[in-house]
């Protein structure tokens, strides 16, 4: 059975998505930052960098929650992937783009919102990277012009990686209802059952 390391409020909340939609057994444990469980020899030899998620099944250990999912799409369910190179090409590319150009920016602006006291709080970090973001709103939302999905024609890990850093935005205060195209496309995303499950994992 698959064991995923880590809580649904940390990075590994989408490797747990990606393996609901996959419908595959797995165990999720949790990792004890605060007893510094992360750092363990135990648990450094299956991720050695000491963060969350990581990933064990069988022989296999990963760890990086977008290497992660796309191990669960090929072995589990490739169909996520996409069914054609076109498709599977914008899985990558949506990912990667999620991860590298989007996810930075979201969570500065959420470690000074959520983990900053008022008085170590920095507005000039908040404003600097609330500037970044209608540029990557205005790009994802022309994607998904006449579109409910990425690869404009089925759910796959394009829409699962990306959703999973842009629904951070409304958390923090940001309003995408501006925004037709996103605001439509996560709302029909949240109709999924692996995506309601993955929001009930969160909330626990």
């Amino acid at each position: 059975m698959i064991t995923l390391y880590g809580p649904a409020r940390s990075s590994a909340g989408r490797c747990l998505w990606c393996l609901e939609e996959a419908g595959v057994p797995y165990e999720n444990k949790n990792v004890d930052m605060r007893t510094k469980e992360h750092k363990s020899p135990a648990f450094l030899g299956i991720n050695p960098n000491g963060k969350v998620p990581a990933l064990v099944d069988g022989n296999v250990k990963l760890f990086e929650s977008m290497a992660i999912n796309f191990y669960i799409a090929d072995k589990y369910k490739p169909e996520l992937l996409g069914t054609s190179p076109e498709e599977r090409a914008l899985s990558y590319q949506w990912s990667f783009w999620a991860s590298s150009e989007v996810q930075d920016p979201i969570i500065q602006i959420f470690i000074q919102k959520m983990f900053m006291p008022d008085e170590k709080r920095s507005q000039a970090v908040i404003d600097e990277n609330m500037e970044k973001l209608p540029v990557y709103f205005k790009v994802l939302n022309d994607a998904l012009e006449n579109k409910a999905f990425l690869n404009g024609r089925t759910f796959s890990l394009a829409d699962l990686n990306t959703t999973t850093v842009i629904s951070i935005a409304p958390m923090l205060g940001i309003n995408l209802t501006e925004y037709k195209n996103i605001d439509s496309w996560l709302k029909g995303l949240s109709d999924r059952p692996a995506f309601q499950k993955y929001t009930e994992l969160r909330k626990s």
